[in-house]
């Protein structure tokens, strides 16, 4: 029993760590989320380390956001704008330098679009 425990906890640390590293390149990638993927790295740590799951609630990049999130479902305004301007920016530059495909493009703007009302439905988070 203790052996099966330690392996799910092993397994949470895994899936956290990839989680991570896949919101992470979400910063740099359009269609790949960032946000849930770093509350899922959260909620995996949480089950598995809370050494890990400190680190991420305390990071100065993210930790704000992912506990905005999970304390009341908002996003700040300011992550609000740099998101939505990230995901406009490089679906413009994939869009126009590396498509040709006029559909493809169709599909990229339907994308963003569909992602930008996803963002705008969350509350806005108040400075208190």
């Amino acid at each position: 029993m203790k052996i099966l425990k330690k392996s799910r906890k092993t397994a949470y640390v895994i899936l956290g760590s990839i989680s991570l590293v896949l919101g992470t390149l979400g910063i740099f990638l359009p269609l790949l989320p960032t946000t849930p993927f770093y509350l899922l790295t959260a909620w995996l740590y949480m089950q598995s380390s809370e050494k890990l799951y400190n680190k991420v609630m305390s990071n100065k990049y993210f930790g704000t956001i992912v506990r905005n999130f999970q304390e009341d479902k908002s996003i700040s305004l300011q992550t609000k704008i740099v998101t939505i301007s990230m995901l406009w920016g490089t679906i413009l530059l994939s869009a126009f330098l590396a498509v040709s495909a006029w559909w493809l493009r169709l599909l990229l703007f339907a994308i963003a679009i569909g992602v930008t009302i996803h963002i705008l439905l969350f509350k806005t988070k108040r400075k208190l």
